[in-house]
Parts: structure tokens; C-alpha cells; sequence
């Protein structure tokens, strides 16, 4: 079944300005020194489309007012769509700032369509925009209901209903004619269906007709669907400046949002994001503030880098006010299968290991979160040096040892000597045949002793060695406690 949702941006020429804008900030955009665009706030106080800048600042002189950045407005609807690619690999755009996607195969995977439609909004609010968003079998009435109603349809029958109540103006090919349309008396979609069409197209002008016909159903719709590029580079310059760096939160997530879609169409995982926070340019420019974020596990998923990239940034201190933000994907890699285990691993799986540790590294840093990183050395003090858990460690060739303690001490403990045995809280019997160890010898940190396993009164488990060279006055060698076992 083939079936398309439509999400119509109305005030994307102010949110552009404004993102997640308040209804009390009364702000408006003119073009041609003329509204085209104006904040709740500013309607209410009797602003209009169409009104000039004198009759703004009369009504409200402290209003926000901006000439109209057309490059920003297709910047914007350019990373919408992308951010909505998670959804469906099939979108292309329309007329007045309307995104159209084909969700016909994606229905099952993502729960039906109110499910899907729930996603897609929230996603578009994750932007900072606001979206009218209106379902049905064909892609331009879709658009025509998102533009007008927001109506939701799966029949063809009752599309055709929706349709005919919409007012002629919502067709964008029919407003040339209106004035004509409306001296007729062809107030409806309805109406100018039932015009005769040859006298219609002896009008000179068949794109009414043909988009009337795709609309309904009754023309094949043609489209140009977006083209996803090789790789992620996306910047948004603030409307205004920052001064503190976790306040760049909203313009991060609305970037990451956009990855996310631009993964799941390129079937990629991210394992590197780099993030920019541009500041002043010209005389006293100021070099951007870089954030490097690296991945464990590679990810498509917003959620987890929306959460690392906030610790990040609550840590962050800048020098100066951030004026625009770029986001990157340094590192991909095709996007791995999910996993088929019929039961979920104890303890969560592998992946949210990973990911636990990535958001302990964003938030205390990569110096303060250690793995055990073994070394080539028989001295147990040697063999393990702790390192960064971003740092990986080099694989060492399995060899068979004798059990080795859980807890190895940091200094050995000297044990006295009670009727000639090692004593510790009680007087320790040895259970194992000794382990010898001699090296360092060829950096001057020579360790000769004998190990044994040795159990306790109480049943414990320690593990003590003997110094098998003692004092040159003839003392015998002493006992050490260096580790115990769990």
C-alpha cells in the first residue's frame, strides 16, 4: 500500500531565527520590507501578513524583526529531511516548506501510523521547529491536507472527501485564477473538480489540472527524491551569541538528530563525532572550540550521543561566545545487524558495557576512568601497568601460570615467624608446591622468590612468597604476604 505523510513547516521562516521559540517573544520576518511571518504574540497585538515595517513598530516597537534568509530556510528544510530519512529512505519536498515521505514499507516496523506520526513530530521538535503533519495515499494531498487541516486519511474515498472542503486558495497552482475562481462561484476543491476541463485547460494553463488530478489520485505523481550525501558536515549559525558552552545543548541535539537520519539512509554506524564551537572571526577571530567524541561501540542512535555530548559540554569552559555550531561524522563504518540472542544477556549486553563506560569517559574524563593493561613480566608488580580505557591494550600471548590472587597488594606485607611458620592473624599452612619467579635481572630490579598458596585458621586463602636470598649476616630470608584470593 502506498502511503505518504506530508510535514508542512508554517512559521519555518521565523523559527529559523527562533528556535523552540516561546509564544510570548513577539517577533516577525519581512520580506521586501513587508510581513510575511509573525509570533503568536505578535498577532494577537494586531500584526498581519502583509504589513509594512512602520505599522509593526507602531503596534510593537521593542518587536524582533528580520529580513528573510532564504539560504537558511532551505539549510533548515534540507536537515529536516535528512532527519527524517531514519523513517523511510524515500523523501522529496513540496510546495510552501513541505516534506514529503513514502511510509508505505515502514508502517509494520515502526507500530502503525500513529506511532510513526507521534516519531516524526517529536523528531521535528527536536529541531526546534513546529510541524503540521497529515497522512494519505497520494503525496500532493497530503501536502494540500498539511497545508490547510492536518486531516489524517488511509482510504482513498475518504481523501476525495477531505479534499473537496479544502478552499481553492490551498491548491498553490490555482492562485493566478482566484479572482477568476472566485467570481464563478468555485469556492472548493469540490467545485473545481466539477469545472468542465476543456474549458479549464482553454485557459491556456494545465498544471492546475494536473496537480488536481495527483492529488486525487487520478495522475501518476512524479518526484525528485532527495539525495543523500557521501558524507556529514552540518553547521548552524546562532541567531544569537552564547556565552556558556552547555547552553549550545539545543543546536547539538537538533545536529545529532541529523546525523542520525543521515546514518540509517547510508546504513552507517558512527564511531568519531566531532564537534566545533565557532567563535569571533575578522580582526579578533578566535579559533573554534573542538569536542572530540569516540565510540566504544559504534552507534545510529541519537539518544546515547545526545547524553555524552551533554556531559561534555556541562565540563566545557570557553574563552568566548560561540556564534555557530558544526557537527561531524570523523569515523563511520557499515551499520552492524541486530543482534538475534532469544533471550537478553544478565547483567545487560556487551554494548551497554560500552556504552556505561563512554558516559563515565564523558563525564570524569578519559585520564580518570583506567582498564588493567597486562605487561610481559613475570614480577607480579610488573605485569599490569592501569590505563586510559580509551587506550587499548596490546594482546599478550596466553601462557599457563599457577592461580594468581584477585587482590595483589600494592607493597608486599613482611609476616613474622611463629614456630618456624609464616603468621598473619593465625599461622598460615602452605597447600601448593612453591612457584619459583627470577627476573629483573636485566634492569637492576632483581626478584628472586618462591610462592606459595597458603590457608589460614579461619580458611582464607593468601598468597606469600620467600625471599630466597637473605641478609649477607647469615639471616634467613623473610616471609611476604602479596596478594589474597577471593
Amino acid at each position: 500500500m502506498r502511503l505518504w505523510i506530508a510535514v508542512h513547516l508554517p512559521l519555518l521562516s521565523l523559527e529559523v531565527f527562533h528556535p523552540n521559540w516561546s509564544d510570548e517573544v513577539s517577533a516577525v520576518v519581512l520580506e521586501h520590507t513587508r510581513v510575511m511571518a509573525a509570533s503568536q504574540c505578535a498577532c494577537e497585538a494586531g500584526v498581519r501578513i502583509g504589513m509594512r515595517r512602520g505599522g509593526v513598530l507602531a503596534l510593537l516597537p521593542k518587536a524582533l524583526m528580520h529580513e528573510r534568509a532564504s539560504d537558511r530556510e532551505a539549510q533548515t528544510l534540507f536537515g529536516t529531511a535528512i532527519a527524517l530519512l531514519q523513517y523511510t529512505p524515500q523523501a522529496s519536498f513540496a510546495e510552501e516548506s513541505t516534506i514529503l515521505l513514502d511510509i508505505g514499507a515502514s508502517l509494520s516496523l515502526f507500530g502503525g501510523i500513529r506511532v510513526l506520526c507521534r516519531r516524526v513530530r517529536a523528531t521535528v521538535r527536536q529541531l526546534g521547529l513546529s510541524a503540521v503533519i497529515s497522512c494519505a495515499p497520494t503525496a500532493n494531498g497530503a501536502a494540500l491536507l498539511a497545508r490547510h487541516t492536518g486531516a489524517r486519511t488511509l482510504k482513498q474515498h475518504r481523501l476525495h472527501r477531505h479534499l473537496g472542503r479544502l478552499p481553492v486558495a490551498t491548491l498553490p497552482a490555482a492562485l493566478p485564477y482566484l479572482d477568476w475562481l472566485s467570481g464563478i462561484g468555485c469556492r472548493t476543491l469540490a467545485d473545481l473538480r466539477r469545472l468542465p476541463r476543456a474549458g479549464l485547460q482553454r485557459r491556456g494553463d494545465t498544471h492546475m489540472l494536473d496537480a488536481l488530478d495527483c492529488a486525487y489520485g487520478d495522475a501518476p505523481e512524479l518526484h525528485a527524491w532527495l539525495e543523500v550525501p557521501p558524507s556529514f558536515r552540518q553547521r548552524i549559525e546562532l541567531s544569537e551569541r552564547i556565552e556558556h558552552a552547555d547552553a549550545a545543548q539545543y543546536t547539538v541535539q537538533a545536529l545529532l538528530t541529523q546525523l542520525c537520519g543521515w546514518l540509517t539512509a547510508r546504513h552507517l554506524a558512527v564511531t568519531q563525532v566531532r564537534v566545533q564551537l565557532e567563535h569571533e572571526r575578522g580582526r579578533q577571530a578566535v579559533a573554534p572550540t573542538t569536542i572530540e567524541l569516540m565510540l566504544a561501540e559504534p552507534t545510529w542512535q541519537d539518544a546515547h550521543l545526545i547524553r555524552l555530548l551533554k556531559e561534555r559540554l556541562a565540563r566545557l569552559e570557553i574563552t568566548a561566545p560561540i556564534i555557530a555550531v558544526v557537527l561531524e561524522a570523523a569515523q563511520t563504518e557499515p551499520m552492524a545487524p541486530a543482534s538475534d540472542n532469544l533471550f537478553p544477556e544478565p547483567g545487560g549486553s556487551p554494548e551497554d558495557h560500552k556504552r556505561l563506560i563512554e558516559l563515565l569517559v564523558a563525564r570524569l574524563g578519559a585520564d580518570n576512568v583506567l582498564h588493567a593493561a597486562p605487561l610481559a613480566d613475570y614480577r607480579p608488580e610488573q605485569a599490569n601497568r592501569w590505563c586510559s580505557v580509551m587506550d587499548a591494550a596490546a594482546p599478550l600471548q596466553e601462557r599457563p601460570l599457577p592461580p594468581r590472587p584477585t587482590w595483589l597488594l600494592d607493597k608486599p606485607i613482611a609476616l613474622t615467624m611463629r614456630q618456624h611458620r609464616p603468621y598473619y592473624g593465625s599461622r598460615l599452612r602452605p597447600v601448593s608446591p612453591p612457584e619459583r619467579i627470577e627476573a629483573g635481572w636485566w634492569n637492576g630490579d632483581l626478584v628472586t622468590r618462591d610462592y606459595y598458596i597458603a590457608e589460614g585458621a579461619d580458611h582464607c586463602l593468601y598468597w606469600i612468597y620467600r625471599e630466597r636470598i637473605g641478609d649477607v649476616d647469615g639471616v634467613e630470608p623473610h616471609w611476604y604476604l602479596h596478594g589474597m584470593f577471593g
